[in-house]
């Protein structure tokens, strides 16, 4: 057999389409690949609730990176050690007194599936609420949220971006990692420091006993930069930010024209 390729796929603006699906080529390429013996995962910002759809509509029965590398786990297998590295509280209560001084419009907080929002906001809400989870706790988070988070995510005014930043390199670099989301949505994500999904692919790696050369990554905003910049073969959709395109080995079509299925196909050699 040909040797065998992990290979990683970023959710959103990577795997699945603007409309949120899998392309049904792309699927049939990766279904393939899997046939082949080459292994797929997962590695999102998304939390566990919002991506296990689409790992159980591709089948996959392997582990999985969610929260940017905050979160390591396996769905399928009870036995396998979950890895929950979330930032400390008192940061995290820091960097909340810090967003009111600022005027942001919201602040939401996550530890694994549990959701803390400040203030209602039925547009967040929907973006984050998927099928059958626990409902959202609404209400004052230095009060409310009493355990270290997995992730923040502050959504600043527009012209607050940069601002916010700015306070978070300034004084809290050494405890957090922080970046954008990309449009429509002005919204800081921040995770513990030294956390990206390069960090859980090298695990996972580890694992399967497959080398950094032979994994294939894709992606196409800034929280995918560490990983195609760590992974043998990074591939940058066609859709990507510049600065990953810069650090990529490929670009590949878009998100919406079966980007990852034309790669696979040419570089593995499936028929």
């Amino acid at each position: 057999m040909l040797d065998k390729y992990l290979i990683a796929l970023d959710l959103d603006g990577t795997l699945l389409t603007d409309s949120k699906e899998i392309d049904p080529r792309t699927k049939q390429t990766l279904l393939k690949a899997m046939n082949e013996g080459h292994i797929v995962v997962i590695a999102t910002g998304r939390p566990h609730r919002s991506s296990i759809n689409y790992y159980h509509e591709l089948g996959l029965n392997t582990p999985m990176v969610n929260f940017n590398g905050a979160l390591l786990h396996h769905p399928t297998e009870e036995k396998w050690d979950i890895l929950h590295n979330p930032m400390s509280l008192r940061t995290a209560k820091k960097i909340i007194e810090a967003s009111y001084d600022l005027n942001v419009r919201n602040i939401l907080a996550e530890v694994m599936d549990n959701v803390y929002l400040e203030q209602f906001d039925e547009e967040v809400i929907e973006l984050f609420q998927a099928k059958n989870n626990p409902p959202f706790t609404i209400g004052n988070l230095k009060n409310k949220l009493t355990e270290d988070p997995t992730s923040l995510l502050i959504f600043p005014n527009e012209k607050e971006v940069h601002t916010l930043r700015n306070h978070l390199t300034e004084f809290h670099a050494e405890l957090i990692e922080h970046r954008n989301w990309g449009a429509p949505y002005h919204v800081v994500e921040i995770v513990k420091k030294g956390i990206n999904k390069a960090v859980g692919l090298h695990k996972i790696a580890k694992y399967y006993n497959i080398s950094q050369e032979n994994i294939i990554a894709f992606g196409d905003e800034d929280n995918d930069l560490e990983m195609i910049d760590y992974v043998g073969v990074g591939v940058a959709m066609g859709n990507a930010i510049n600065e990953l395109k810069q650090v990529a080995n490929h670009i590949t079509n878009t998100n919406e024209q079966n980007g990852i299925g034309t790669f696979l196909e040419e570089y593995l050699k499936l028929d």
